[in-house]
């Protein structure tokens, strides 16, 4: 034999996709498990061309399923970016975007039964310990993929996948406010560093010559911007108590300007080397509590709702993401309960994924 042969549904979770494996058909072991991942997706070449990868980050994640232990959670979420062209591959993140598969995989896999109408599932993401109910259309007990939901980044209406995400503070770094302070200075730029669903370095467009309004390409032509933005990443991953982050996803990067198309915010995210064409579900849930948490960077740029939860729209490259976010604010302090979004998911292959036997021989 001069291939592995691995099973997998190739899907897109939100405005990424990849494939969705068992963790039971794939090593144990994260150092091997990196090398076949590697495979999969053809990381090392721009096109990814001896892969299933996309050539760009959103199409080279990877999601791995298996039935939970946790007393909660039915299914367990393991979660791995691998890069387009530099063979890593980041285990620390999750991906909010992919994990709006998870569900509708879980139930093609198998790995649990669908009810008639719509199937709630409580999932575990392994990477950080967040917990997401995501509620499944499953109309006569299979997924349905046709609806009338439109996400911003993907073309189509599609069925919606409705998430809620609960204990996502300081997943982590242990803290919401990982520095503890609501701003810090870095290389002479203001910033918040702050933990939910996933840890972020966030500042004003304008605090580097920049309106906020550019569109992902022009940021990505401006290398300049990137190489202060990467060495203010480094520095605050430190004080974050993350280590040396050169090498990893997180944390990531956002920018904020006032709003411009009758949102509550313009954000742009980035992965972090290249800006995100949309943007990332928990990227979302943590420039949302930025902006309503008193005293960071976003204080006075936007007009907080006085309702809660909180309706946050988020004004992105692509166009814009809504986040509900239910929050407490009183004596005690400031404190994140949950956040719920809505995206949509597509199965759009299955069967199985083969990679040189010299990688791993499963068996």
């Amino acid at each position: 034999m001069t291939q592995t042969e691995i099973p997998f549904v190739f899907m897109r979770g939100g405005t990424s996709r990849g494939p969705y494996m068992n963790r039971a058909d794939l090593p144990q072991d994260l150092e091997t498990l990196a090398e076949v991942l590697i495979a999969i997706v053809g990381s090392g070449h721009p096109l990814n061309i001896d892969g299933i990868g996309g050539g760009a980050a959103v199409t080279t994640k990877v999601a791995m399923l298996s039935r939970s232990e946790d007393d909660w959670a039915d299914i367990d979420y393991f979660f791995a970016q691998v890069t387009v062209e530099d063979r890593l591959v980041d285990f620390k993140p999750t991906c909010g975007n992919i994990l709006s598969g998870v569900g509708p995989a879980a139930i093609e896999m198998g790995l649990i039964e669908a009810r008639d109408g719509e199937t709630t599932i409580n999932i575990r993401a392994v990477n950080t310990e967040a917990r997401v109910a995501a509620i499944v259309q499953t109309p006569n007990g299979r997924v349905s993929y046709d609806g009338a939901a439109q996400i911003d980044g993907v073309p189509g209406t599609a069925a919606p996948v409705a998430l809620q995400f609960m204990e996502t503070v300081g997943g982590v770094t242990g803290a919401f406010l990982p520095t503890g302070n609501l701003k810090d200075t870095i290389d002479g730029i203001e910033v918040t560093c702050m933990d939910v669903a996933m840890p972020m370095v966030i500042a004003k467009a304008e605090s580097f010559g920049l309106t906020g309004y550019e569109s992902a390409a022009e940021l990505d032509a401006n290398r300049d911007f990137f190489a202060r933005m990467e060495a203010i990443r480094i520095s605050a991953g430190a004080l974050m108590g993350m280590g040396d982050v050169s090498k990893s996803v997180a944390p990531k990067f956002g920018l904020l300007a006032p709003a411009k198309d009758g949102g509550t915010i313009a954000t742009r995210y980035f992965m972090p080397w290249n800006c995100h064409p949309t943007m990332a579900v928990t990227g979302a849930q943590c420039l949302a509590s930025c902006v309503l948490a008193p005293g960071t960077v976003a204080e006075g740029m936007a007009a907080k709702p006085n309702e809660v939860p909180a309706m946050i729209v988020l004004e992105h490259a692509s166009g814009s993401i809504d986040v509900v976010v239910d929050y407490r604010q009183d004596a005690t302090g400031f404190a994140i309960k949950s956040a719920g979004l809505i995206r949509t998911a597509r199965k759009l292959a299955a069967g199985s994924v083969f990679i040189p036997a010299s990688v791993w021989r499963n068996g």
